[in-house]
């Protein structure tokens, strides 16, 4: 059986955290000037978030020169527990912070962390684009991901695929993903885990390409990451009710079922070039770049819900 053990603090020093996080980059007399020097915001986390936390990244250098922003990946685990360690000044999560972290940083770095919503996803059930299946229910995703679920066949969803295809290749991520930790609790419930032998993806955009490469697997990931070579099946929450597309607008009206919020976090109120950073994210210029990479901004679901 797969876990999803919390992290656990490893007591880095306060003082080489706050080094860390959000760092002055200095340069060498004969390797740059000192108009050179800029300030480092380490940047770390969902994989789901990458493209856009990039995108972020490379447009806020013609924003503000004097800062750079480092993105990685690797999970909104690892994002949480780096952001805890105090090597990182932003952690993306595709998950909301859980209470045993929330704890875990207010016990080593004496604060709680804070959470800022940066735009909504549907996060999307792919099939090869080949793939004759229509729509889905969140109980036949249970039947084929969960431990004990019987649905291993194309043919019990009622869909014949070519000679020596039926069998469902089952594509999941890694246990660190918040991606698969809101899979999880939204598909298959609390307490009940994943079936064993679904082949565990490091990245979003490893599934995709997984499930477009495979005319017989099935597979999740962010709405972002759609290509020509898959199609996203609308859901729907019971056998015989409408199912639902993940399209922006099902995500804002939470019509479709596993819609939810993108999310950066930092350790208590953020100060300096951690703020100007969030405010310009959040900003309409920052939140045109969550539009152009397939998310839902916030001024979207604002303007709907008023």
């Amino acid at each position: 059986m797969k876990s999803d053990r919390p992290y656990r603090n490893r007591r880095a020093p306060l003082r080489l955290a706050g080094v860390l996080a959000v760092l002055p980059l200095v340069c060498l007399p004969a390797g740059c000037s000192r108009s050179a020097a800029k300030a480092v915001i380490q940047n770390t986390g969902s994989d789901t978030m990458v493209n856009v936390a990039q995108a972020w990244a490379e447009e806020y250098v013609n924003v503000a020169p004097e800062v750079s922003v480092e993105v990685s990946g690797g999970g909104s685990g690892i994002g949480i527990a780096a952001l805890i360690n105090g090597t990182v000044g932003i952690a993306n999560t595709s998950r909301p912070i859980q209470p045993q972290e929330i704890e875990q940083a207010r016990q080593h770095r004496g604060e709680a962390p804070r959470e800022f919503v940066v735009g909504l996803d549907a996060l999307a059930v792919y099939v090869n684009a080949a793939n004759p299946l229509g729509q889905i229910t969140i109980d036949q995703l249970a039947g084929i991901y969960g431990e004990g679920g019987t649905i291993t066949r194309w043919s019990a969803l009622g869909i014949a695929m070519p000679p020596g295809a039926d069998e469902i290749i089952v594509v999941s991520r890694q246990s660190n993903s918040g991606t698969y930790a809101y899979f999880r609790e939204a598909i298959l419930g609390k307490g009940r885990d994943f079936k064993l032998g679904t082949r565990d993806m490091q990245g979003s955009k490893d599934v995709v390409d997984l499930v477009g490469k495979t005319p017989q697997a099935i597979g999740f990931s962010g709405m972002g990451y759609a290509t020509h070579e898959v199609k996203m099946l609308p859901l729907a929450r019971k056998a015989g009710q409408p199912a639902v597309a993940p399209t922006a607008e099902n995500s804002i009206s939470r019509r479709y079922p596993i819609a939810r919020p993108l999310l950066m976090y930092t350790l208590g109120e953020p100060t300096g070039a951690a703020k100007a950073y969030l405010d310009w994210i959040l900003s309409p210029a920052g939140q045109a770049i969550v539009r152009k990479a397939g998310y839902v901004p916030l001024a979207d679901a604002q303007a709907t819900r008023r």
